[in-house]
């Protein structure tokens, strides 16, 4: 795959954080935490890579299928955690692997930082102790860069995800400049966005999108982008950037 520049990343702003990329592969994260977690981030990263691979070199299937697919009773914690969020969204576990990732990398470094922010392709899993904005990148959409999510503390971690069919390398059924789902599950999280994204064609296809996102359980919040129109439900608080 190649290495895509992420020029959002420039405009992410947390001065009370130490902020840091991890590149392996095709998993790229961008990590904000109380201190430099470089070693321990990359070291988490390689390993649950590793499980995934070993995995797919055992069912292939696994990272063809664009449906939910039943994994061996062996497979690790984090293959099971893919297929789990797949179901539940009615798409295939890849959709759910940077989602994944981020949040089982987020809750190991968990345990050396009480703030954490984990991003990882637009899907992230964050633990905060004080509000922060989240900016929306829509690419050609009147929106992008104009508006984004304001975001509060909870008691525990949760994930603000983000799919797109018009930007990025994420294969995607749809045409949604973007869709951002808020849940406890970075997995599922990820896994719907691409769900609700996957049946924005149109902009009179957002009614649609937000009709299947009541359907998947577990998401909080719901904001879709197609062109010049915008659609909400759930827990969102939009703010001018």
């Amino acid at each position: 795959m190649v290495y895509q520049t992420r020029a959002y990343r420039n405009y992410v702003k947390a001065e009370n954080l130490i902020k840091f990329e991890i590149i392996e592969k095709e998993t790229d994260l961008l990590i904000l935490a109380d201190k430099n977690l470089y070693d321990k981030a990359l070291a988490y990263v390689v390993k649950y890579r590793a499980e995934i691979e070993r995995y797919i070199a055992v069912d292939p299937q696994f990272a063809k299928t664009f449906s939910p697919h039943r994994v061996r009773y062996d497979a690790p914690p984090i293959v099971k955690e893919m297929a789990k969020a797949a179901r539940r969204a009615k798409v295939g576990p890849m959709a759910a692997v940077a989602g994944t990732i981020a949040q089982f990398v987020g809750k190991d470094l968990l345990e050396f930082s009480d703030e954490l922010i984990v991003e990882n392709g637009g899907d992230i899993f964050l633990k905060i102790k004080q509000p922060r904005k989240v900016g929306l990148f829509a690419g050609s959409s009147p929106f992008s860069e104009k508006i984004g999510l304001e975001i509060e503390p909870r008691e525990e971690p949760f994930a603000v995800c983000t799919s797109s069919g018009t930007v990025g390398h994420s294969f995607s059924f749809g045409q949604a400049d973007a869709v951002v789902v808020i849940a406890r599950s970075a997995p599922l999280a990820d896994a719907a966005a691409t769900a609700i994204g996957n049946v924005i064609k149109e902009v009179t296809d957002i009614g649609n999108g937000l009709k299947l996102a009541k359907k998947i359980r577990g998401l909080d919040g719901v904001l879709i982008v197609k062109d010049d129109q915008i659609g909400v439900q759930g827990k969102i608080k939009i703010v001018p950037l």
